[in-house]
């Protein structure tokens, strides 16, 4: 999938994003946990989007840069944050504008499952963190396609598509599936130390009409979306 692909929707899909489970409550509550203390970090969010993340980081003190393929989505990101956030479109599939070691964490949210080739993309994020610098990533959990669909190959890495419902209509957003073994060994070969692995339950703050009836009334705590990896550059 090219990142442009966003713009025919860009802003359909940054108001759904403010407001919705899966960005609002689950997704960013829980990368921002992991960053944990990010004052005076220099961090790279790799696939900013709109850039709620970009700016939820910067507001806890960290030095932030933002990067996109999207042009209609930097500009959103653009009117969120003002001129003090450097933002970039560019291709995570290319060299990244930036030295080697420019950044002391980078922040990767829900960007990964759109790519075909993790290595290029892994080796270049790897190569803009200094040693010791995290990247700290979200992606579709690997478990969740294979149990709405058995008869598919848990083990292949392959495309699918899924349907984005807006209010006013739908998009259909091409995703590739790997394995948690896939996964393991692109990190590895990239250079990383894999130093966390979460599957988190939503924001305590969730309202409860957005919370799937289950974990609504308390009968569970979690449920399967997004896999959570805080990995360390060697």
């Amino acid at each position: 999938m090219h990142a442009d692909h966003y713009d025919g929707f860009a802003a359909r899909y940054e108001a759904e994003n403010q407001r919705n489970l899966l960005n609002a409550y689950y997704d960013r509550p829980a990368m921002i946990r992991l960053a944990g203390d990010v004052a005076g970090r220099r961090i790279l969010d790799a696939g900013c989007g709109s850039g709620p993340l970009t700016a939820a980081l910067r507001s806890a003190g960290a030095l932030m840069t933002g990067v996109d393929g999207s042009p209609e989505m930097l500009a959103l990101a653009r009117e969120r944050l003002g001129d003090a956030v450097p933002l970039h479109v560019a291709d995570l599939a290319r060299p990244l504008p930036f030295a080697d070691g420019a950044f002391d964490d980078v922040v990767c949210s829900l960007v990964l499952h759109y790519l075909e080739d993790w290595a290029g993309p892994l080796a270049e994020l790897r190569r803009v963190l200094r040693p010791g610098g995290r990247l700290i990533l979200s992606v579709n959990h690997p478990s969740v396609r294979v149990f709405f669909n058995p008869e598919e190959d848990y083990f292949a890495t392959r495309p699918y598509t899924e349907t984005f419902v807006f209010e006013d209509g739908t998009e259909e957003l091409p995703f590739w599936h790997r394995s948690l073994t896939t996964m393991v060994r692109e990190f590895l070969a990239a250079g990383f130390r894999i130093s966390a692995v979460e599957e988190p339950p939503p924001a305590p703050d969730t309202p409860r009409d957005l919370l799937p009836p289950r974990v609504a009334s308390g009968e569970r705590e979690a449920f399967l979306c997004f896999l959570y990896v805080v990995l360390t550059a060697e």
